[in-house]
């Protein structure tokens, strides 16, 4: 019988998983995470939940009759063990578009196949190959809006069903214990608190899908960027870890949309502005490293990631409400509202001055959805600086923002305790999650805003003419 290794990383789920059907159809599989860069150079957050995930994977291949394999170290070393000691003469594994995650792929497909194994690759992250699509002039698209109209008629490859037994080899291999792994240590006490917010596995994660499209997705163009209403679908955390995939969510989607379903069409959307985070990471690796634009380079932003602004930015304390629930939040729960990323974005590459590489990197070590591509173009969306950038000069406000998407001070209340006779649990759970070298309490005063909103935006502003005079 054929045994084939499944080398799995972002796509930690059984439904829908090419990958993995196709090594099931060959005969015995024998899947297997290796600890490799790519988990130990990712942020606590992140490196945390996607301990949480393999737990969850765990269990459900359990049920199917298989188990998962864990090892550690480089991915082509650990992949010739088990080739050696499984006697597989294959290797599956679904795409990933990240620099990194490129570059050790080829070089993993080079060596097996030079060593007389198959080795090959699967959709499954995205909906669409970066490469096969392209604008009329034959390269990539710059631009959300043309890329939405070239993708949003394509067919989607139907979801694949939940395979009910995986074969297993002959002899397993040993393995790694995940306890062992320790990938919450970096989070420390805010482990306990992330742990309560997140929604692990594959099951949770349709059953999240599910929730969303009978009950919200009607709504969900009108009040998505409603920060004080349940009115998105929760699930970048479950795509993060490929816990879900993307065809399951374009298939709920077209049909609410095709069912009458009035927000379905902007669900589909924002999975499309998923797809062109790809797009661009992949057709412009640079992109988390290097502003997008030409002429940004000597743009005069603080570059200093522990100033006291910057600081008072990350742990929530600017003294604008708006912004520091959201930074709070993201401590808190590892996840941020898109409007409020929006927001605290703004503030800091424009009111603050302070560069957006800041920003993306604590995202990256705050955001337990933290995704490669999405928080890269996001931060240089905002700033000014990237593809189909938002101008400069607009400057989010955030007082008016909150007018605006938190009417009545819901969301700043659940997650600001100073100044509240009873706070609410989201709030006070800030103060068991931060360091304690940050010396933070409930009991204390609520700041003073570093900078006026007006003068900030002024600023910022000045900066914007300075540069283009």
């Amino acid at each position: 019988m054929a045994v084939t290794i499944v080398w799995l990383r972002r796509d930690l789920r059984l439904t829908d998983h090419p990958a993995l059907l196709a090594a099931a159809a060959r005969g015995a599989v024998v899947p297997v995470f290796i600890r490799d860069f790519a988990m130990d150079e990712v942020g606590a957050a992140a490196r945390m939940r996607w301990g949480m995930s393999l737990a969850a994977l765990a269990d459900d291949l359990a049920a199917v009759g298989s188990r998962l394999l864990l090892r550690s170290g480089p991915a082509l070393e650990v992949l010739r063990e088990l080739v050696s000691e499984t006697g597989a003469d294959a290797v599956y594994w679904s795409r990933l578009y990240d620099p990194a995650a490129v570059e050790r792929d080829i070089r993993v497909k080079s060596g097996l196949k030079g060593d007389g194994i198959v080795a090959k690759s699967f959709g499954g992250h995205v909906l669409f190959e970066p490469w096969d699509v392209e604008t009329q002039a034959g390269g990539p698209y710059r631009v959300y809006t043309p890329f939405w109209k070239a993708v949003k008629d394509r067919d989607v490859p139907e979801a694949r069903a939940t395979p009910s037994e995986l074969c297993a080899p002959d002899v397993w291999p040993a393995g790694e214990d995940l306890d062992g792994w320790a990938l919450g240590a970096a989070m420390r006490r805010g482990g306990d608190v992330l742990r309560k917010y997140a929604v692990v596995g594959q099951g949770a994660a349709s059953q999240r899908l599910a929730t969303f499209i009978r009950h919200r997705v009607d709504g969900y163009k009108a009040d998505r960027d409603r920060v004080d209403m349940e009115a998105t679908s929760g699930l970048s955390e479950n795509l993060t870890y490929g816990e879900i995939s993307p065809y399951q969510c374009w298939a709920a989607g077209v049909a609410a949309r095709d069912g009458g379903k009035a927000g379905a069409e902007h669900f589909l959307k924002e999975l499309v502005w998923r797809e062109f985070a790809y797009h661009l990471l992949h057709h412009f690796p640079t992109l988390p490293e290097e502003n997008f634009r030409e002429g940004w380079d000597d743009f005069p932003w603080n570059g200093d990631a522990d100033s006291d602004v910057v600081m008072a930015w990350k742990q929530g304390r600017t003294g604008v409400p708006f912004v520091d629930a959201a930074m709070r939040e993201m401590y808190v729960t590892g996840r941020m509202h898109n409007r409020a990323r929006m927001i605290v974005a703004s503030y800091l590459t424009k009111h603050l001055l302070c560069h957006w590489r800041i920003g993306m990197d604590w995202f990256a070590d705050c955001l337990s959805d933290w995704d490669p591509a999405s928080n890269a173009m996001g931060w240089q969306w905002v700033a000014g600086s990237g593809p189909d950038a938002a101008p400069y000069f607009r400057v989010f406000n955030p007082d008016t923002q909150a007018e605006k998407f938190d009417p009545m001070g819901a969301y700043r209340r659940a997650w600001i305790a100073e100044g509240q006779g009873a706070p609410p649990d989201t709030a006070l759970d800030y103060f068991a999650a931060v360091p304690r070298v940050w010396g933070l309490s409930a009991q204390d005063e609520y700041p003073d805003p570093v900078v006026g909103l007006a003068e900030g935006r002024d600023r910022a502003l000045a900066a914007y003419k300075a540069r283009n005079d």
